[in-house]
């Protein structure tokens, strides 16, 4: 009689280990030794709320009638408040009602979501490289995946095409993010406006990831999919609180747009969730709603150590490409070690180098060749770590 538990179970055998998992180890087992390691691996800020955000949670944190269950689809107050960010920022109008929903980070939206819109065997177009729960939260679902470019260029749409015509089943939805995790590439309005188009010929829904709305280094602001005329008719957008208010923790997100792909996100998160504490829910609305200089001195935060990062580790010897928006950059592997692949390599750079970054094959297999190092660590350690690059370079 064979034991049940002796084989694998289904969604877990369609899930690979996770690839971060190994250098995490290492890095534990490194600073358990004592060493000095300097994590650039993960993007996970450093920063803390404004201190009206703590205050607010702890105000409301205290009333005897704040411990309950809250709303699964978010209290009133913080959806209406996500509306009225999306108008003054985007210009973009929607239903507090029928168009936001609050989640529990932008990762458990994206995640149930995926579960609420597809079919085992649908096939759902996603960018690679990108952050994992593109691919993974439709492939937990059920859904089989199919590549396309990360970059939003000519080459971007020129695969979409070749994907729509000639996959079967005809994929239903195409996840794209910018700025993006990992590559920190962007995107225009121009081409959100072909996308939108693309999708409203094709019958495609569209999920966009603006987690990094606010990280931007250049004069022109990042673009929402929903400022296209007709984009709600097509398109869903999750973003964050996590980097834009130094917030990772509190696990809030929303997703705004489309209102059947809304309602469906709704009717899936009524079985499995009660929503976020209500305290954290109404400090959101606090940080939302209340003085946005934070806003503007993460921006400048991650900007300055950006370009601490791409002068210190230049002159190290590692070129490193300038992102031009999000919290990380994308580093082609040195041409010394390019042998090695990105796993092998950060193994590496962690251990001669006391530098932990995320290996480029962990955002999907277009990503060897590249490592993705987190803008979360000052500019005193960012110089500490271009050392031991150096060190490790000219050994």
């Amino acid at each position: 009689m064979t034991d049940p538990m002796d084989s694998d179970f289904y969604r877990i055998r369609r899930l690979p280990p996770y690839v971060f998992a190994e250098v995490n180890a290492m890095k534990a087992a490194a600073r358990a030794r004592g060493e000095d390691i300097i994590d650039l691996g993960m993007g996970n800020p450093d920063g803390a709320p404004p201190r009206h955000v703590v205050d607010k949670l702890c105000e409301v944190a205290s009333k005897p009638n704040a411990h309950g269950y809250s709303a699964s689809k978010g209290i009133p107050g913080l959806r209406k408040a996500q509306a009225a960010y999306y108008q003054r920022r985007f210009g973009v109008s929607v239903d507090p009602e029928t168009e936001v929903i609050v989640t529990l980070g932008s990762k458990e939206g994206l995640a149930n979501l995926a579960e609420a819109i597809t079919a085992p065997g649908d096939v759902v177009l996603a960018p690679n490289p990108s952050y994992p729960i593109h691919t993974f939260g439709f492939i937990i679902a059920g859904a089989a995946i199919r590549s396309i470019p990360a970059a939003p260029g000519e080459d971007f749409f020129r695969r979409l095409e070749m994907a729509m015509r000639y996959t079967v089943p005809r994929p239903k939805v195409l996840v794209v993010g910018y700025p993006s995790n990992p590559t920190a590439y962007v995107a225009d309005l121009p081409f959100y406006e072909r996308l939108v188009a693309f999708a409203r010929d094709n019958d495609l829904i569209v999920i966009s990831d603006l987690a990094y709305a606010e990280i931007y280094f250049g004069d022109e602001p990042t673009p929402s999919i929903l400022e296209v005329d007709g984009a709600k008719d097509v398109a869903v957008e999750f973003t964050s609180m996590s980097k834009t208010y130094s917030m990772a923790g509190w696990r809030i997100g929303f997703a705004v747009g489309n209102a059947r792909l809304i309602a469906a996100l709704a009717r899936v998160k009524s079985y499995l969730d009660y929503g976020a504490f209500t305290p954290v829910q109404a400090a959101a609305v606090a940080a939302l709603n209340g003085p946005q200089d934070i806003v503007e001195q993460n921006r400048a935060l991650y900007r300055k150590r950006r370009d601490v990062l791409v002068e210190s580790f230049g002159r190290a010897g590692w070129q490193i490409p300038v992102p031009q928006a999000s919290m990380f950059a994308w580093a082609p592997i040195p041409e010394r070690f390019r042998s090695l692949g990105s796993m092998a390599f950060a193994k590496t750079l962690l251990t001669e180098a006391h530098v932990a970054v995320a290996p480029g094959v962990g955002f999907g297999e277009e990503g060897e060749g590249f490592v993705r190092i987190a803008l979360v660590e000052n500019e005193q350690r960012l110089r500490q770590a271009a050392r031991g690059v150096k060190k490790l370079l000219s050994a």
